[in-house]
């Protein structure tokens, strides 16, 4: 029952009509990373009466014997229609998190501040667990303004930043990890303690609109806030949809196949597309046949969590398709 099988999606859902900004589970069909149901009959497993009452752009990270799930705290449909540049500036700079042992209880959910006063918003959060140190890194993106500028009228761009926090309810000050001199948003990371070269990879998503812009692209260094970091791909997927974010990175536990899912918000219904490679150092990363990839509509921006068998049938006993 330890064995690896099956895998956890965690994510919200595109539904501008309805409220789709909640917390959605999807499980692999079996042990296959390519096909995939949403759970709890495609209701929401959690949501949040907090901050904006929306969650986007959730984010699974396991530590010494307890979970945590972060989210955006921002609702785009039927929330205050303030609108993107609004929430860029003055937005959420707080997360909401919720904690459990066993991925089926849950907590109530409590809401973090995590970004500094002269920041606009913290958007798409993740975490990366250090067993060492016990601390957990928490990388989001921000639009930072002057001191002198409170209103956070000038013009400022989307940066990624980095805190570390044992416990999600205290946090070190923010750093800027990732500054290209234009919007980096939707950064996920791979630790160096799971790649195979032993490097930290790291996958963006650059302003489309910026000059040269990198678009969707992949990185590698040494550490995480090392200064080091070469771009091994860039424009990825680009072949396939003009607009594209919010990777994911997950190892296939059979075969040890890479897979890099993007989101495409190019054209409805919007949600992930697959890409894969049989080495990450690589950076060459070629499509998943639509005919192999099987995922419900309208699935966005989460993240992948490989399971046990134990885990994986618990789950499908809790939260059924």
């Amino acid at each position: 029952m330890d064995e690896p099988y099956g895998y956890l999606l965690v994510h919200h859902v595109e539904a501008p009509d309805g409220y789709g900004e909640q917390i959605y589970f999807s499980l692999s069909v079996g042990d296959d990373p390519c096909r995939w149901v949403r759970a709890n009959r495609g209701r929401p497993v959690l949501r949040s009466d907090l901050g904006t009452t929306g969650v986007r752009d959730p984010h699974l990270v396991a530590g010494d014997g307890e979970w945590f799930l972060l989210a955006t705290d921002l609702r785009i449909y039927g929330g205050d229609d303030a609108g993107w540049d609004a929430w860029t500036r003055r937005g959420s700079r707080s997360l909401v998190v919720w904690r459990s042992t066993d991925l089926v209880q849950w907590s109530a959910p409590w809401l973090l501040e995590v970004a500094p006063p002269w920041a606009g918003m913290a958007w798409a959060p993740e975490a990366t667990y250090d067993p060492a140190t016990g601390e957990f890194a928490v990388t989001f993106s921000s639009s930072l303004y002057p001191a002198d500028d409170p209103a956070h009228a000038t013009a400022s761009y989307p940066r990624v930043l980095v805190a570390r926090t044992r416990d999600f309810r205290t946090v070190t000050p923010a750093r800027v990890l990732i500054d290209r001199g234009t919007g980096v948003i939707d950064t996920t990371v791979v630790p160096a303690s799971q790649s195979p070269d032993g490097r930290v990879h790291r996958f963006s998503k650059q302003d489309v609109d910026a000059p040269e812009s990198l678009k969707l692209f992949h990185e590698a260094g040494s550490a995480l806030e090392a200064d080091d970091f070469e771009v091994l791909a860039s424009r990825l997927a680009d072949g396939l949809f003009p607009h594209v974010e919010a990777p994911l990175v997950f190892r296939d536990h059979r075969d040890g196949t890479w897979y890099l899912w993007v989101d495409q918000y190019a054209q409805r219904p919007q949600g992930y597309v697959a890409l894969r490679t049989d080495d990450l150092a690589s950076g060459a990363w070629q499509p998943v046949p639509s005919s192999q990839f099987s995922l419900p509509p309208d699935t966005k921006h989460g993240v992948v969590v490989p399971l046990t068998r134990e885990r994986h049938a618990r789950l499908t006993a809790a939260y059924p398709a």
